[in-house]
């Protein structure tokens, strides 16, 4: 079963092995892809100056291997006022989307609403990692309970926004804990109804989701029945992603949703939706 893979990370040439995490480089990660029946790939830039992966990098991936691979583009926190400029010429050498979109700050942060504000003018969809606060990791901050998600959502109605990482995620039950330690789990057990990302999702149609790693799969295959009639309610924004960085790593959910549109669980429309057709519908893949 075909799948478009919204998010990885990948290098241009092969880098070597420090430690357990690795990076592969975009034409050896293809065997892998064609294993797990990912057809085609978007792979995240870490940035416009960082030292791998960068926007220059990631763009002459996809030029050299344009049938496999897409990007997305990413801005370093600086001149605010030049943000809108940078995008469209990141635009017009063929980002398909800003991601993903790490700045360390909250939601409301003038340099973030920059970008919010441009990438609505641009039609260019942000797909962001959310850390619970700053100085904490990595990711766009926001509160339990996402209060500057909602304000954001509401403020930019034509902006289409891709939500991942843990902290969103675990937002999906309505027991998500208020931790630090806690926001930056991956949810277990049965999902309580009343979550704030499901509520969300009810309320505006402009937030879409990033199932990838074991955030997003996790939130879907913790709790099998309630995960079903998420991907099902929702079908049209949700897209299925790995957070691969390496031929080496994968994660159960793609298995997990083949099993279940074999067993008729989930729908062959939601399958495919989910699988490839929203990513050629919203990114134009």
């Amino acid at each position: 079963m075909k799948k478009i893979d919204l998010h990885l990370h990948l290098t241009l040439r092969q880098l070597p092995k420090q430690g357990g995490m690795f990076f592969s480089s975009a034409e050896n990660m293809l065997p892998h892809l064609e294993e797990l029946g990912i057809e085609k790939g978007v792979l995240m830039s870490s940035g416009e100056n960082s030292s791998f992966s960068n926007n220059e990098e990631v763009r002459a991936v996809c030029e050299r291997f344009p049938d496999k691979y897409a990007w997305m583009c990413n801005l370093d926190e600086r001149d605010i006022d030049a943000v809108y400029e940078r995008l469209a010429e990141y635009k017009g050498q063929g980002a398909v989307g800003i991601g993903e979109l790490m700045i360390n700050k909250r939601l409301d942060h003038p340099f973030l609403e920059a970008v919010f504000t441009a990438a609505q003018k641009l039609e260019m969809p942000v797909l962001f990692h959310m850390s619970p606060r700053e100085g904490y990791g990595y990711g766009v901050v926001d509160e339990p309970g996402l209060p500057l998600l909602e304000q954001m959502l509401q403020k930019y109605p034509d902006l289409t926004v891709l939500g991942h990482s843990q902290t969103f995620w675990i937002e999906i039950s309505a027991d998500a804990p208020d931790t630090e330690e806690g926001r930056n789990s991956w949810g277990e057990g049965p999902v309580v109804p009343g979550g704030r990302v499901p509520a969300l999702f009810e309320k505006y149609p402009n937030l879409y989701g990033d199932l990838s790693a074991n955030s997003g799969g996790q939130a879907m295959m913790r709790d099998p029945e309630f995960g079903l009639h998420f991907l099902e309610a929702y079908r049209d924004r949700l897209f299925f992603a790995t957070d691969m960085t390496n031929c080496e790593m994968t994660f159960p959910l793609g298995a997990w949703l083949e099993e279940q549109a074999g067993s008729k669980k989930l729908s062959r429309k939601a399958y495919e939706q989910i699988c490839w057709k929203n990513a050629r519908r919203v990114f134009g893949l």
